[in-house]
């Protein structure tokens, strides 16, 4: 089983929008090689190539340790690093491919992959990894997982590290609680309440309302729910009565057992407040092991998997995997992607994984001392290749998945949160977005 693996565009508006943006993006300088249709050029192989990281200041410090690394190897390249913040790095690519300044090499994660090479931005890369050190070298699960992903059966990143959903708990307070380990959904809402003392500023959960909420509101659901698929036919399953059962409950958490200022909290703000010391439970990912280890040491806190249904059972939705693109306008694509080649080598593939806590995509950095001693990791990584769970994959493949999932719902879901909107409500109108998506897609495929 590969475990790895719309709505409404208002397509004037967005029209003008991209359109502001871009000259905008003109006004400010080039930090790129051009805009999605370029031709670009192979080049020389030497000279200066534009980089984008899309999780800049999270991931700096140690791309520009592997960027380093590389410019020592190859003192023919120079590698320019232009850090992108997580949730503005959409806005950035929609600018780009419309007025120019895309980079040589950009970091492009599976959930908004569809969208970028759906508009001739990315080189298709099958032929280039086939003639490359890579060979035979690459996450089979993973490789597929983006190739599912670009939406045209052809692969358009090349894969460096999968994330899982992590329950990060405080052992200490569930210690002082008598709190047994959160490891399935009734024990997890069980010490939500009990570690909860409004009047001492404590709580039991610290929930996400703002950037990134509806893909954590949707692996919680399909978590309890148990449903096994996002499509039954061509019907998304979203709003199932068992999915509203369970967004009715997770929702119901907020101000009850998490602060309130949770509405607005995106990955950074959440952890943060975490790492402060009075919240019992975190759900986030592999990412932000690292900040939990300084903030608090490693004997306070353990990050597992999500947790199962009552019965032992375990389903979560995908999390995208992440990867490196090589943009079709780029005028020096030799260089490119070599620097490509030596970021998912083993040694560089290793470093940044390790300093993020994720998953590999080389196989032979997979195998690394340190991935046994990172337990976040190493527990992710068997829940994902056990072959027990059942991986809910979410519809990377269309190209309106990232706008539905993030600026169309994210509002909508604070308003669940709030009290003003039903979990129903909101999960009708978040199917019927996907549901006509998934339609256009298909008579597109056609």
């Amino acid at each position: 089983m590969n475990v790895f693996r719309g709505g409404r565009r208002r397509a004037a508006t967005a029209l003008t929008l991209t359109s502001l943006l871009a000259l905008t993006a003109t006004a400010c300088g080039d930090d790129g090689s051009g805009a999605a249709g370029d031709k670009g050029a192979e080049g020389s192989g030497k000279g200066e190539i534009t980089f984008w990281d899309n999780n800049g200041g999270v991931r700096t410090d140690i791309w520009k340790e592997i960027i380093a690394d590389f410019e020592k190897a190859n003192p023919d390249i120079k590698v320019k690093y232009v850090g992108i913040a997580a949730k503005e790095v959409q806005s950035k690519y929609d600018t780009a491919i419309q007025g120019g300044g895309l980079p040589d090499v950009g970091g492009v994660g599976a959930a908004m992959l569809a969208g970028i090479a759906a508009q001739h931005a990315l080189e298709p890369l099958d032929a280039r990894i086939e003639s490359s050190s890579l060979k035979g070298k690459l996450n089979t699960g993973m490789v597929e997982s983006v190739r599912s992903a670009g939406g045209q059966d052809e692969l358009f990143t090349v894969p460096t590290s999968a994330n899982n959903g992590v329950l990060y708990y405080r052992t200490d307070l569930f210690r002082a609680a008598g709190l047994p380990e959160p490891t399935t959904w009734p024990a997890f809402y069980r010490a939500a309440e009990k570690l909860t003392d409004p009047k001492d500023n404590r709580f039991g959960y610290t929930i996400r309302g703002g950037a990134g909420s509806v893909a954590q509101a949707l692996d919680a659901m399909y978590g309890q729910s148990g449903i096994t698929g996002f499509w039954k036919g061509d019907t998304t399953t979203v709003n199932d009565p068992a999915n509203v059962a369970a967004l009715e409950k997770y929702a119901g958490l907020f101000k009850r057992t998490t602060p309130a200022a949770d509405v607005n909290n995106d990955f950074t703000k959440m952890v943060a407040q975490w790492d402060s010391g009075r919240i019992g439970m975190l759900n986030h990912n592999l990412g932000s092991y690292q900040d939990h280890v300084k903030a608090l040491g490693t004997g306070k806190f353990r990050g597992i998997p999500n947790p199962t249904r009552e019965d032992g059972t375990r389903v979560q939705v995908s999390n995208p995997v992440d990867g490196l693109g090589l943009f079709s306008s780029s005028k020096n694509k030799t260089a490119a992607w070599k620097f490509i080649e030596f970021a998912a080598s083993h040694e560089a593939n290793s470093k940044w994984n390790e300093s993020a806590g994720a998953i590999p995509s080389n196989t032979e950095a997979a195998q690394d001392a340190w991935i046994k001693e990172s337990e976040p990791t190493r527990l992710a990584a068997e829940t994902l290749f056990s072959g027990k769970t059942v991986i809910v994959q979410l519809p990377y493949y269309l190209p309106d998945w990232n706008t539905i999932s993030k600026a169309d719902n994210e509002p909508a879901f604070q308003k669940v949160l709030l009290g003003t909107m039903s979990a129903k409500d909101f999960l009708d109108e978040l199917a019927e977005q996907l549901n006509k998506a998934q339609a256009e897609w298909k008579s597109r495929a056609r």
